[in-house]
């Protein structure tokens, strides 16, 4: 038999030299596999005599068991390093941001309002809302609206069967005006509120539908002047539509809610079949507005005398296709995807006045 010691000696070495697990497995192979050096001494057992054959197989034994051992060590610290190894190589750092995906589309509307709601709260206003169902007082007689105004009639309202107990008949607000009724009763002025809302009117074409969204302001103060109310729409139009010079004027007009009234035009072009907001010879109508009328405050427990304010409305279907050039109102409920797609917001879009509607 050769030299043992030395034999043990360089696999040892070479177990100690493998770099991976692989080299590691070649090593074990090439001393105790069938065909191995440490195999190969054992075969040569049976020639000796009993005495040296004794001796030698335990020295062969202790040697094999040995390179076992150090195989084993080896083993674990190899696979450690490869463990570590992989985990820095497939690491995921959790504190950078999501990536962004388009998850469907924002519709028109739920845009407006945000863009509404951008600019008003700017100037301080709070949003404020009601419910769908009134009753007479909120959303006609509060607001000083008589018994045989048109707003009231079969044709223009929807109403709900009468009650059995008192015959009273709920109406499917025709205005976000109830709301505002609820919060000068509800709060103590001063107030500055903006109510947006779906509406209801028995109506429907192009240009109308039977349920639209408006958007309404209230503004409740003392020494508060048309004056105020007309900064207010000006700086609203300019921001809203993106033209620091737009045109607004003002004209008398009526509605029984307000003293004085009047409705707000913005100036535009139609040269060429083309509506273009901004400048130009034409003007188009986008809302209503004026004083709250002395008996509006006084139906709503406060002093007209000491208390005045401002209140102006709003379509916002009608803004939103002036805005965004949508030619027909009924497509806004129609829940067409490709329709959406095209006119719709991405969900990351998120409108503010410091980084642009």
């Amino acid at each position: 038999m050769s030299d043992l010691d030395a034999l043990k000696a360089t696999i040892l070495q070479e177990v100690a030299d493998a770099a991976d697990l692989d080299a590691l497995e070649r090593v074990r192979v090439s001393a105790l596999g069938k065909k191995g050096r440490i195999t190969a001494q054992m075969k040569q057992l049976g020639g000796m005599d009993p005495e040296a054959r004794k001796a030698a197989g335990q020295q062969l034994n202790a040697i094999k068991d040995a390179i076992q051992e150090a195989i084993d060590a080896r083993k674990a610290v190899l696979a450690e390093a490869e463990m570590q190894a992989r985990l820095e190589r497939e690491t995921i750092d959790v504190s950078l941001p999501a990536r962004p995906r388009e998850i469907g589309h924002i519709h028109p509307i739920s845009r407006t309002v945000e863009e509404m709601i951008a600019i008003f709260g700017e100037m301080n206003f709070e949003v404020a809302e009601g419910p769908h169902i009134e009753d007479d007082f909120h959303n006609f007689s509060a607001l000083n609206i008589p018994p045989e105004h048109p707003a009231r009639q079969e044709h223009d309202t929807f109403y709900l069967e009468a009650r059995a107990h008192d015959g009273e008949r709920k109406v499917l607000r025709t205005h976000t005006s109830p709301v505002q009724i609820r919060s000068m009763r509800t709060h103590a002025p001063p107030l500055r509120v903006i109510v947006p809302g779906r509406t209801f009117r028995s109506d429907d074409d192009a240009t109308h539908s039977p349920m639209f969204h408006q958007i309404e302001g209230l503004v409740v103060d003392k020494h508060i002047t048309f004056a105020h109310l007309k900064g207010t729409l000006i700086a609203f139009c300019r921001a809203f539509f993106g033209v620091d010079d737009l045109p607004v004027r003002f004209r008398p007009s009526y509605f029984p809610f307000t003293e004085p009234s009047a409705e707000v035009d913005i100036g535009c072009s139609k040269e060429g079949g083309q509506l273009k907001i901004g400048g130009g010879e034409d003007w188009l109508e986008i809302l209503g507005c004026g004083m709250v009328h002395p008996k509006v405050l006084e139906n709503c427990g406060i002093d007209p005398n000491e208390w005045q304010g401002y209140a102006f409305g709003m379509g916002i279907e009608r803004v939103a296709m002036l805005k965004y050039g949508i030619p027909d109102l009924r497509t806004f409920f129609e829940s067409d995807l490709r329709w959406l797609k095209h006119y719709g917001f991405l969900p990351v879009d998120i409108p503010a006045p410091v980084r642009g509607l």
